[in-house]
């Protein structure tokens, strides 16, 4: 398989399934997604199987594998035995929808190596800043990614023109702008984007607190919404 589609070695893979905390891809033995306590990404879900489906490198490439489910393992959409992935693609199993990510490595210090590790005991260095695409990396995983790095700065989020700002707090949003809304329901809906792209810039200064809710509260309400809207 040609170098140029092998996954780039300053890079990271993670998987995303808020509220649970991000999970790092291990290059050497396969991550496996299941009901069992196990697993490396647990899902709690009585249409999930115990050993549902496992993530593995093979020859440059991350490929996803069913275990045999009972309901099935889908990606975007289609049921699949087998399926190499892509930056950005969709895991639907039972309920839950699991996301896998390519992610600059320095940019995922601080994310634990493990779903049963919170936080890092250190806080890390504030880093540099970064950008990406949204379809690559959704908003829900930069902010889980700044919340495990205990990150303090701006995240700019431009989705379809209409641009917004969250400000963080040593891991904490604290601030949120759009053209229409400030606060809490202005965060709601940056992290509820699904397009565009974005830009987290360090900084030391936030403005006055309009948000007092965690990432993962954050999440959770906006995942309940995005729920009510497909029904």
């Amino acid at each position: 398989m040609a170098d140029s589609i092998r996954m780039p070695s300053n890079t990271t893979a993670m998987l995303f399934a808020p509220p649970l905390p991000p999970v790092r891809v291990d290059h050497e033995v396969p991550t496996v997604i299941g009901r069992s306590s196990d697993c490396e990404v647990h899902l709690a879900d009585p249409d999930t199987s115990r050993r549902h489906a496992e993530l593995r490198l093979e020859g440059g490439r991350f490929v996803l594998r069913d275990l045999g489910s009972t309901n099935g393992t889908f990606v975007n959409g289609a049921r699949v035995d087998r399926s190499e992935l892509e930056a950005g693609d969709r895991i639907q199993i039972g309920a839950n929808h699991v996301t896998f990510c390519q992610v600059q490595s320095e940019v995922a210090v601080g994310v634990p190596d493990d779903a049963d590790t919170v936080l890092f005991e250190r806080q890390p260095a504030s880093g540099d800043a970064f950008r990406g695409d949204l379809s690559q990396i959704p908003p829900f995983a930069v902010v889980q990614i700044l919340e495990m790095g205990r990150k303090t700065g701006l995240l700019r989020v431009d989705s379809g023109g209409d641009p917004g700002l969250l400000w963080f707090e040593a891991g904490n949003p604290v601030h949120a702008e759009t053209k229409h809304q400030v606060g809490f329901d202005a965060a709601l809906s940056l992290v509820s984007a699904d397009c565009g792209e974005f830009f987290f810039e360090p900084r030391l200064e936030v403005p006055e607190a309009t948000i007092q809710a965690s990432v993962t509260q954050l999440l959770l309400e906006a995942s309940k919404l995005m729920d009510e809207e497909a029904r």
